[in-house]
């Protein structure tokens, strides 16, 4: 089989998103919207990638540092698709292999529906295969004008088409595979003699057509994959579909979706099976949730690791954080990053964690916070528990060992070492280490003035 490349044109700015943020960088379901293309291009076997890009480049080559496969191309003056695809001639100069060329702005587009065009196109022979939907309502889109048996003769912008033209409904959308070998001889001869003023990439169809070559389509079945997204209103409706997809394909893996059109998971995200989540919940980053979890309404977890049986209750926050089997969180809790829960630990409402290892069966039941500590197993923390980790100018540690009792309203102020199997007494500050199975109190003594209520009135 032939190599693959991929052209991703990404250099608009997007000025009907309103936005000092180029169009292909706003965020769909987590990610640049440009991520989807990319992805999909790449997982339908492209081996060489080219990104075209031109307002606010910066930004996309930043975002893409590090990809090794991944090669730029600018667009300085943005004069037409045609124009984009010149630009990239350098970027795959003596490739003749298979180019897909993709659009940064039109994210929904499948793996399987590329490979199904790489396909078509082999089995064809063609020299180019269009991508096209049929739309009742094509306004706005260029139109496929076909002769008998199905080639395509041209494609015609819809400010160019005549009034016969526009009433076609099968439209381009902008998505192509193209031999390479045809692709740069036929861009470098395109004309920009249109209403316009720009250089079509839609025109090597006619190129081709004129050669006798063959031009095909393949007509996607859902639209929706090659909806371009140019104002926030087709931003919004791409991620409710981008939304449904990812929540029917944990639904059919065994995962219980309470409502799924109110529930906001990002590619990328595990999820066991029979583990329950309610509406209102976000969960993204690379998260991993284990089976048998309940994630109650409105919890947002980003970029943790949730074991089995975990249960999340309504409004907690999570982030950056490992919680191992069958640990219990909030109502309202937050998990900052660096928490590592044990098993069988239990963090109650509004209590507030940060870097910390928290032992098997331990518990802060509630308002709390607990930061830079290592905490033992069987450990119980107290209401209105702190750890003063912060001097003005360094962070310390607090280190509690298993099975301590930790009083209410007690102060650790780190750096501190509590040994094993001691007690706490309630509204103590402690400043010093606390030896194994002691107790420790600091307490201003309690001054009882009898009659002293009489005396004052």
């Amino acid at each position: 089989m032939a190599d693959i490349a991929a052209l991703v044109l990404a250099a608009g700015k997007g000025t009907r998103m309103k936005s000092d943020l180029v169009k292909v960088m706003h965020p769909l379901a987590g990610c640049p919207m440009v991520d989807y293309p990319v992805a999909a291009a790449c997982a339908a076997g492209a081996d060489r990638l080219v990104l075209v890009v031109g307002h606010q480049s910066d930004k996309v080559l930043d975002h893409f540092a590090g990809a090794a496969d991944v090669a730029f191309v600018v667009q300085e003056e943005q004069l037409g698709t045609g124009h984009a695809v010149a630009c990239a001639a350098g970027a795959l100069a003596g490739f003749s292999g298979r180019v897909l060329i993709l659009c940064g702005d039109v994210p929904l587009i499948r793996e399987k529906t590329l490979v199904e065009l790489l396909d078509r196109h082999e089995e064809r022979q063609a020299v180019v295969t269009v991508l096209t939907a049929h739309l009742d309502e094509p306004t706005g889109y260029g139109r496929v004008v076909k002769r008998e048996g199905g080639r395509i003769l041209r494609i015609v912008e819809e400010k160019d088409a005549s009034l016969e033209e526009r009433s076609i409904r099968e439209i381009n959308s902008g998505i192509y595979c193209v031999n390479g070998d045809f692709l740069f001889d036929a861009v470098a001869a395109l004309s920009n003699d249109n209403a316009q003023g720009e250089y079509y990439l839609t025109d090597i169809i006619r190129m081709a057509a004129d050669r006798g070559l063959h031009c095909y389509s393949l007509q996607v079945d859902d639209p929706a994959e090659v909806m371009g997204v140019n104002d926030r209103v087709q931003l919004a409706a791409a991620g409710k579909t981008l939304q449904m997809r990812i929540n029917e394909a944990l639904m059919l893996e065994g995962v219980t979706i309470v409502d799924p059109a109110a529930t906001y998971i990002e590619p990328g995200v595990r999820v066991g099976r029979d583990t329950v989540i309610h509406p209102g919940v976000q969960i993204g980053g690379a998260t991993e949730v284990g089976s048998g979890c309940t994630i109650e309404s409105n919890a947002v977890i980003r970029g943790c690791r949730l074991g089995n049986g975990v249960h999340v209750k309504a409004g907690s926050v999570m982030t950056d954080s490992v919680l191992h089997d069958e640990v219990a969180v909030g109502p309202m809790a937050h998990l900052r990053p660096g928490t590592e829960l044990m098993a069988h630990v239990k963090i109650g409402n509004f209590v507030e964690t940060k870097k910390i290892v928290m032992g098997e069966g331990s518990k802060a039941s509630h308002l709390t916070y607990l930061g830079d500590a290592t905490i033992g197993s069987n450990v119980n923390v107290g209401c209105g528990t702190i750890t003063c980790n912060y001097d003005g100018v360094n962070k310390h540690r607090t280190v509690i060992g298993d099975d301590v009792f930790v009083g209410s309203d007690v102060q650790f102020v780190a750096p501190v070492t509590i040994g094993r199997n001691s007690l706490i007494a309630a509204g103590t500050t402690v400043t010093r280490d606390v030896p194994p199975d002691s107790l420790a109190i600091a307490r201003t003594p309690q001054v009882n003035k009898e009659g002293w209520k009489l005396k004052k009135k």
